[in-house]
Formats: C-alpha cells, structure tokens, sequence
C-alpha cells in the first residue's frame, strides 16, 4: 500500500525546526532526513527526504562529503551498470519497475552505503510516499530515503548539463543547527 504524504510549514520554533505533514486522511507528525547538495553549485540546496517505513538501516555517520551516483538504469532493478561508482556511495534512483526494497537490495548489493528514490512524477514537489515492505520477507541493512519527483529531476538534469557522473553531498544535516537565513531550500519546493 502507498501512502502519500502532503509537505506541511517549516518553522522556526524557540531553535528548532519544526515540520508537519498532513495524511490524506487526518494529521501525523512525520519524521524528515535532510541533505545538502555540496556540488554542482546551482542545485546547492538542503534537500527533505523521508526514512522507508518498515524496512532498511538508519545512519550511523554523518558524511561530510559523499557522492551521489544516479543508477544506471535509473529504477535500479537489476544489474547497474555503474554498479563500480556506487560502491561505497549512495545511490540516486527513480521509482517505478520494482519495488522500494527490491531497489535498496540492488543498491546494497552493489556496496552503497544507502539509497535515495526519487519519485517518477517529476511534477510532485509536495507529496511524499511512504515507502513499505514488500511481501516478499527480504530485508535491506542500508538507508532508503524517498525523496520529491521535482528535486531528484533537478538533481539529475543539473548533472546531465555540467555533464556530471554523481553530486557531492552531506547527509544526513541537522537543519536545527542552521541559522535560518542560511537555509538554502530549493526554490521550486514549499518547506
């Protein structure tokens, strides 16, 4: 079952953020992962990304600097053919073909350190997916992060112009340490 997940306010409150999502149905506090885009420098932005529910690991670092490789092919169902890039690195994958597990299997299997999927509506800036176990009673050890159709297509189409292999980032940031007038968001997205 997908659930979708509409982005609430961002706000300051006494230092810390504070983040609510609205259900389809009702109201929920929903846990937020963010991450900065080091490089290239026109998508240098904190970026909002959400843990898979029931399955995958969680981080135990903070990296610094660290690449994110799109997967080639991009849904990440198979054999990827830039499998060598990934290993120790995160992954940049769109949704579709398989499902979110299957995804984060291959990527583990390939040696990222975790995966970030970007949903295949590069239209959606506001509705996140709740990322579920399949049924098929695999596991994953990795991190999976969904992450808005609008910021992976603009991730991935800044990389094709500077012709790219992968972007540098930090993940996960702790956007509560963070004076607000330096909270570079990205601009097509609502906080």
């Amino acid at each position: 079952m997908v659930r979708y997940h509409r982005v609430g306010v961002a706000r300051r409150v006494r230092g810390w953020a504070s983040v609510r999502a609205t259900r389809i149905v009702g109201l929920r506090i929903h846990d937020y992962l963010y991450f900065q885009v080091l490089s290239p420098g026109d998508i240098r932005y904190i970026f909002t990304a959400t843990p898979a529910k029931d399955f995958g690991g969680i981080f135990h670092t903070r990296y610094e600097q660290i690449h994110l490789v799109p997967a080639e092919p991009s849904e990440a169902c198979g054999e990827l053919s830039n499998g060598f890039f990934i290993q120790d690195q995160i992954a940049l994958v769109e949704r579709g073909g398989c499902s979110f597990l299957s995804k984060t299997r291959v990527v583990q299997e390939h040696g990222g350190r975790a995966v970030i999927i970007s949903d295949n509506a590069v239209d959606n800036d506001s509705f996140y997916v709740e990322m579920i176990q399949d049924s098929t009673q695999r596991t994953a050890d990795i991190p999976a992060l969904f992450l808005l159709g609008r910021d992976g297509y603009m991730i991935r189409r800044s990389l094709e112009q500077h012709g790219l292999p992968w972007a540098i980032i930090s993940i996960p940031v702790n956007v509560t340490s963070i004076p607000t007038f330096e909270l570079l968001q990205p601009p097509w997205t609502f906080w």
